[in-house]
This record gives C-alpha cells, structure tokens and sequence, in this order.
C-alpha cells in the first residue's frame, strides 16, 4: 500500500495561480511517505525477507505474520517457493502503521482503516474521519501528559529546595 500525499487529511484542493511577485513557500514535506530510517534498498531491488523487515523496523517476525493475518498486511508479495518477499512501499506502510500504534488507535481501526484504503479513494471521507477522532484523542492525552509534567515538575522543584534547606551552610 502507498501512501499518497492525496491521503494526507490536511490535503487541500490546488489553490488559484499566484502572481508572479508572490513568494512561494517551499513544498509541504509528505510525512506520509517518508520512514523514520531510509530504505536499505532503492526501488526496484527492493524485495526484503521477512527477517530483514523485522531487523529494519524492530518489528518481531511473529508481528509482521500477525499483521499479514488480520489484514494489516494483506499484499506481501511472495517468491515462488512461497517466502514473503516485502518491497519498500510495504517498509513505508509498516512506519506509518507503527505512528498510529503509538497514537494509541485500537487495531481493529488501523485494520479499519487499511480496509478502506483497499476499497478506493471513495473512502476518504471516513479514513479522514478516524483519522481526525485519533488526533482528538492524541491531543486528549498531550493535554493530559502536560498536566502530569507540571505536576512532576512542581514536585521535583519543591524536593530540590528541601535537599538545598537540609544542607548544612557552608563557612
């Protein structure tokens, strides 16, 4: 599966043409389609063995066989003796998958969601939707986190003063 900078849910219709004297801002970066780590390999000599994507993404073997199970990973290619032979838009897939695990979504949603991708770009309205319900949430628990770490912080600056207090004065 590719992910495409059409799938990106901040996606845009192109604007109108600008005029000549209007500065161009640099093109927006397709987080869609980058990995955290470069492919080891360039297109086009990039079939991977399954224990070689799992070194690349840190991934256990029995993950990736699971998600090939559940439909997370349903098109893995195969070399005629039947081993998975996986390419890099499969690596590109596999990193976008591991951002919406640390998002927190349920599987049965990214599941969901690869479902939709597989069923056409009339789909876009609803993976945008699940996607906009993690980011919801996603910001749900920032929110959270922050209030924890002025919590944290407050705690770790009173015990700071006490530790100084306790200390006898130097003369």
């Amino acid at each position: 599966m590719t992910l495409t900078k059409t799938e990106r849910p901040e996606a845009q219709p192109s604007s109108p043409p600008r005029a000549a004297d209007d500065v161009q801002a640099p093109p927006e970066e397709d987080l869609c389609a980058s990995v955290d780590r470069p492919f080891p390999r360039p297109a086009g000599q990039d079939r991977y063995t399954i224990s070689e994507v799992a070194r690349h993404t840190g991934l256990s073997v029995h993950t990736l066989r699971w998600y090939e199970r559940i439909g997370l990973m349903p098109h893995v290619d195969r070399s005629h003796t039947g081993q998975r032979r996986y390419r890099n838009t499969d690596l590109e897939w596999l990193a976008f998958v591991g951002k919406l695990r640390l998002t927190g979504m349920a599987v049965a949603d990214m599941v969901r969601y690869a479902d939709l991708m597989r069923e056409g770009d009339h789909t876009f309205a609803e993976r945008r939707a699940l996607l906009v319900a993690t980011r919801e949430d996603v910001l749900r628990r920032i929110g959270e986190l922050q209030g924890t770490l002025s919590v944290l912080d407050f705690k770790i600056g009173f015990y700071a003063d006490m530790v100084g207090a306790a200390e006898p004065a130097a003369r």
